[in-house]
């Protein structure tokens, strides 16, 4: 047999098109097919190119099933020179022993190809997740002052650069991080968190520079750190002004000359990482101090970002409030519509000084509580009820409870009727003047529910 061409084509469940032209049919049927000339069969695709000259269109064509018990595994065939058709019969007959012969380790490619496949799969679609996650478009709020922020980000993720992002306590400086990588060119490169007032210091040198075996007791194998494991992608480093000193010049090394070297090694490693710092200090006022290294200062602050607190974004809160709302209520299970105009009026009112975090507790304990398919007033907390109802403060109790509803009561009512006090008054059963004292009591304008 003289072969101009021959092919084995496995079959992949994830690849397209496997149906199509001859080898599709024979795989698809598991029946093998003669072809005598090659030019006068239409379905015949030339997918590998094998034909390059109009002589090849005389050759004939023989493919039969590669199978295993009665599953069809792929397909083997060849291209050849025949000028008496009938002999084409005896190539069946060894294409059938090579078929054979080789269906198991065809079997074993595949499984280790459809394995391959699905692992790569699943990380692109982790890769996705990520990406969509901490996006700078999904950082809640739309807010003057984020969106700077945003413009901030989408600049900073086009480079390299060290970044440090300063902010209060419960602001987002993470998300913001991790926005920033998962955005940049290196979002499928490792990010590595840490927390700097986490542990103690003589455990931080070892959790960001690793050790080698025997470097200290209990060091008996080597160890990668931190900065090794954010090799190529991005490291931040959170609550930076909780370094100490001697931690901060080793730092300060790192971002100078790009190496790290382990605990109990004088050997320099080198690395390609990002640094992305934050913390809610003063790192310049505590720099004219003496506690924070002003040559690290300065390298680090190349970038600044400022996530402005909570009470600085005042407009963005009940987006945030929303959806905390949705996302803990689909964890629960639970099917809750609406914040009420009341319970929106206090989380308004309120001043989040522990911001972001602070008002992510409140709606998860918001949703715990409530019975009801709506947020209301009574199932916030006593502090963001008295935010509102300044009486309600030295009061306690049964009193409070009642303050906290009538003022619901009066925000829905006003709200209905967009600010009339008369015919907010005649909802409730009071008299005009009788309303406009209670709105007096509670500080509350018309003006604000038109």
């Amino acid at each position: 047999m003289t072969a101009s061409y021959a092919s084995i084509v496995p079959t992949c469940k994830h690849e397209e098109n496997v149906a199509e032209g001859i080898t599709g049919r024979v795989v698809e049927t598991g029946e093998r097919i003669i072809v005598p000339v090659i030019g006068n069969e239409p379905n015949f695709l030339n997918r590998t190119g094998s034909l390059s000259s109009t002589e090849d269109h005389s050759l004939s064509f023989v493919c039969i099933p590669i199978q295993q018990g009665k599953k069809v595994l792929g397909a083997i065939s060849v291209e050849r020179r025949c000028d008496d058709h009938e002999l084409l019969g005896f190539d069946v007959e060894i294409l059938g022993i090579i078929a054979s012969m080789i269906a198991q380790a065809v079997e074993l490619y595949l499984i280790e190809n459809e394995d391959k496949h699905n692992l790569r799969m699943e990380n692109e679609r982790l890769q996705k997740a990520l990406r969509e996650k901490f996006r700078p478009s999904n950082i809640i709020g739309n807010s003057k002052p984020m969106l700077e922020v945003y413009a901030l980000i989408s600049k900073i993720i086009k480079t390299r650069s060290t970044v440090l992002i300063l902010g209060e306590s419960g602001v987002g400086k993470e998300l913001v991080a991790s926005a920033i990588h998962y955005n940049s060119n290196e979002a499928s490169k490792p990010f590595v968190t840490f927390n700097c007032a986490a542990l103690p210091e003589s455990v931080i040198e070892s959790e960001l520079f690793g050790h080698e075996k025997g470097a200290f007791t209990g060091a008996d194998k080597p160890r990668k750190g931190r900065f090794e494991e954010a090799d190529g992608g991005t490291i931040f480093l959170d609550e930076i002004g909780e370094l100490s000193l001697p931690i901060q010049a080793k730092l300060l090394r790192v971002l100078q000359e790009r190496t790290i070297e382990r605990v109990g090694s004088n050997q320099k490693i080198k690395i390609d990482i990002r640094v992305i710092a934050a913390t809610n200090r003063d790192l310049k006022q505590m720099a004219a101090a003496g506690k924070f290294r002003e040559d690290l200062y300065y390298r680090l602050n190349v970038f600044p970002i400022v996530i402005p607190p909570l009470r600085d974004r005042n407009s963005d809160i009940i987006a945030l409030a929303e959806f905390f709302v949705s996302s803990f209520a689909r964890q629960f299970g639970k099917e809750i519509t609406a914040i009420s105009q009341s319970a929106q009026e206090m989380l308004l009112a309120y001043p989040w000084p522990g911001n972001v975090r602070e008002l992510e507790n409140v709606i998860e304990r918001a949703v715990i509580l409530v019975d009801e398919n709506v947020i209301d007033g009574d199932d916030l907390p006593l502090s963001l009820q008295s935010s509102v109802a300044p009486a309600a403060t030295e009061q306690a109790g049964l009193v409070a409870k009642v303050n906290s509803v009538e003022y619901g009561m009066i925000v829905e009512a006003l709200t209905a009727h967009k600010g009339n006090i008369t015919a907010a008054a005649e909802s409730l059963g009071l008299t005009r003047r009788t309303l406009s004292l209670k709105m007096q009591k509670f500080g509350m304008n018309y003006k604000h529910y038109r």
